[in-house]
C-alpha cells in the first residue's frame, strides 16, 4: 500500500528525470519542449474575461478526439463559459490545435505536484473539471475537492487489469476516486470496477466516441486518395503499435495481399521507424505526406499524417484496427465502423471490450487469432464485395444504435454546475 507521503517522495525523486524525458521526447516531437513551465503550474497571464471556466482534460490523441463531440455540445449549451483544454502528450496537443483552434485555451496539465496543481487552479479557477476516460491523478483529485471544484470522470473506462493496478496503491486510489463528484461510465462493467475503487455517483452513459462525426469532406478526401492510388484495393492497418508492423510486414512477405497496404502507426513519433522497416526490406513505399500519385509497382503507403484517419477509413476496402495483435488492449474501432469499413481485430481488445464484442456480434467486425489468419481473412474479404458491403452497413448501423452518450454526459455537467451555484 502506498500513502500520500510515499507518493510525494517518489514524485520528488522523479523530478530530474521529468526534464530529461521532455527533452528526449522533444527530439522527435518538438511540442514537448514548448511551455515546459506549464507542466509545473506556471502559466502566462492573459486578460481576464470575467467569465466562468469549464476545464476538460484529454491526456493524449485518442482522448482529445473523443472530447470533440462533448466540447461542441457544452460550448453550445453554456455559451457564457470559457473553455480550457489540457493534455499531457504532444500528439494530444497537436490534435487539439487542429480540432479546437482558438475556441478553447490550450494548456499542459501540470505534473501531480501540489504546488503545480495549485498553480493551475489559481491561474484558471475552473468552475468544473472534466477528465476524459481514465486520467485520475491523486493530488489533482484531492486539491480539486478541497477547492470545491467538482470533477467529472467522463467516458470512463477501466479494464480489470487497470483496476487491479489501482488497487495496489490502496487508500491513495480510493481517496482519489471518492473525490470525484460524478462518473459517467461507458459500460456497466466499467461502472462496477469504478465503484469497487471507491467512486460515487457512477452512471452508465455509454461511449461518446459513437457521437463523433467525421470531419466534413473526409469521405471526399478518401475518394481522392483512391484515385491517387490508381483505384487499387486498399488494406488499411490503422493505429498500429510497436511490434505489430514487423509482424505484418514479415507475414506480407510470405503471403502478399492483392491490395495496397496502408500502414498508419498510432504514434507520430514512430513514422520514421516504420519507414525504416520498409526500407530494410527494400520494398518501395510512398509517404502520404509526399502527396504524390502512387507508382504502379508500389504496394505500401505510410500514413504519416495527423487528422486524416477518417479519410483513411473511407479509402479502405478492409481495415485492421491496431493494438490488438499484441497485448496492447486494442485501439478504438468505432471510427472504422462509422466510416463503413469492414473491420478486423486481433485477440487483444480489452481496452474496448464491450464495443469490440458488440461490433463482432453485429457483423461489423471479425476477430482473428494471429497475423496469418488476419491476412487470410483480409484476402477473403478483398475478394468478396458483397461481404464487404454487408459488414460496412452493419458497422454504420452498430454506431447509430449507440449514439447519445454526449447528451447524457452534458446533462450530468449541467447538474454539477447548478449544484455548485
Amino acid at each position: 500500500m502506498i500513502g500520500r507521503a510515499v507518493y510525494a517522495a517518489v514524485l520528488w525523486l522523479l523530478l530530474p528525470w521529468l526534464f530529461v524525458r521532455l527533452w528526449w521526447r522533444g527530439r522527435k516531437e518538438p511540442l514537448y519542449r514548448t511551455a515546459v513551465a506549464e507542466r509545473f503550474g506556471r502559466y502566462a497571464k492573459a486578460p481576464a474575461s470575467g467569465r466562468p471556466v469549464i476545464w476538460l482534460h484529454a491526456v493524449s490523441l485518442g482522448e482529445t478526439r473523443a472530447a470533440q463531440p462533448l466540447f461542441q455540445r457544452l460550448a453550445q449549451a453554456f455559451p457564457g463559459y470559457d473553455f480550457v483544454l489540457t493534455q499531457m502528450t504532444a500528439s494530444g496537443r497537436e490534435a487539439a490545435q487542429q480540432l479546437f483552434g482558438d475556441r478553447a485555451r490550450l494548456a499542459w496539465l501540470p505534473y501531480d505536484y501540489g504546488f503545480a496543481v495549485r498553480g493551475f487552479m489559481e491561474r484558471f479557477r475552473p468552475s468544473l473539471g472534466i477528465l476524459i476516460e481514465t486520467e485520475v491523478w491523486f493530488t489533482l483529485a484531492r486539491i480539486c475537492k478541497k477547492a470545491r471544484v467538482p470533477l467529472l470522470l467522463a467516458n470512463a473506462r477501466l479494464s480489470e487489469k487497470s483496476a487491479r493496478g489501482y488497487e495496489t496503491v490502496g487508500p491513495l486510489a480510493r481517496e482519489a476516486f471518492a473525490s470525484l463528484a460524478a462518473v459517467a461510465a461507458q459500460t456497466e462493467e466499467d461502472a462496477v470496477r469504478l465503484r469497487r475503487l471507491g467512486a460515487c455517483g457512477v452512471t452508465v452513459t455509454g461511449n461518446i466516441k459513437f457521437d463523433r462525426v467525421a470531419s466534413p469532406g473526409a469521405e471526399a478526401t478518401g475518394r481522392a486518395f483512391k484515385r491517387a492510388w490508381g483505384e487499387r484495393p486498399v488494406f488499411l492497418a490503422a493505429s498500429t503499435r510497436e511490434g505489430e508492423e514487423e509482424l505484418l510486414l514479415e507475414a506480407l512477405g510470405k503471403q502478399p495481399l492483392p491490395a495496397v497496404t496502408l500502414i498508419v502507426p498510432r504514434h507520430p513519433q514512430r513514422f520514421d521507424e516504420v519507414a525504416a522497416l520498409l526500407e530494410r526490406r527494400g520494398w518501395a513505399y510512398a509517404r502520404r505526406s509526399a502527396n504524390r500519385p502512387l507508382a504502379a509497382d508500389c504496394r505500401f503507403i505510410l500514413g504519416d499524417s495527423l487528422g486524416e484517419m477518417a479519410a483513411y477509413y473511407a479509402a479502405a476496402d478492409v481495415a485492421y484496427v491496431g493494438g490488438s495483435l499484441l497485448a496492447y488492449g486494442g485501439q478504438n474501432l468505432i471510427e472504422a465502423c462509422a466510416a463503413g469499413a469492414p473491420v478486423l481485430v486481433g485477440p487483444y481488445t480489452y481496452n474496448f471490450e464491450q464495443a469490440a464484442e458488440q461490433a463482432i456480434a453485429g457483423g461489423a467486425a471479425r476477430r482473428v487469432a494471429d497475423v496469418t489468419v488476419l491476412l487470410q481473412e483480409a484476402a477473403r474479404l478483398l475478394a468478396d464485395a458483397q461481404a464487404r458491403r454487408a459488414m460496412g452497413e452493419a458497422g454504420r448501423a452498430f454506431c447509430a444504435r449507440h449514439r447519445g452518450a454526449t447528451e447524457r454526459v452534458a446533462t450530468i455537467v449541467e447538474g454539477l454546475l447548478v449544484r455548485r451555484g
